[in-house]
């Protein structure tokens, strides 16, 4: 019975694979030369603005970020045209929500210049869905 109990663990496992398969698509992508830049996602502490949390809002590991790790470094308005891409897209948005996510933030190579977005204002919750 208490076999089980990992099982209880999935949605960190869930996070974690999430996370792993991005990095696996970055990195091909950029070998392949279809991406000029790689980058690396990572979970983080997430915003301290109060306005980012949602329900499902994890503790201490509610952000998810996106890191440049090579190439040139990015302006401001390349990094809101990453952050955009997983914006635009409800499903995904929703799911990092749902696991536990509650700000995406994009940062460049340096690290010391980013962008950060609440999700929930993305996920199209409380209303009417399309």
């Amino acid at each position: 019975m208490w076999y089980r109990i990992l099982e209880w663990f999935g949605e960190v496992k869930e996070r974690y694979s999430l996370v792993s398969d991005f990095n696996r698509a970055s990195k091909s992508s950029f070998i392949q030369g279809t991406a000029p830049t790689l980058l690396s996602a990572k979970i983080t502490i997430g915003s301290t603005n109060i306005d980012f949390k949602h329900a499902f809002s994890k503790f201490l590991a509610s952000g998810f970020r996106i890191k440049a790790l090579s190439g040139k470094p990015l302006t401001k308005s390349e990094l809101i045209e990453i952050g955009k891409v997983i914006l635009d897209n409800e499903e995904l948005v929703r799911k990092l929500i749902a696991l536990g996510w509650d700000t995406l933030e994009v940062q460049d190579i340096k690290g010391f210049h980013g962008v950060k977005w609440p999700l929930k204002k993305y996920a199209k919750i409380g209303g009417l869905l399309e």
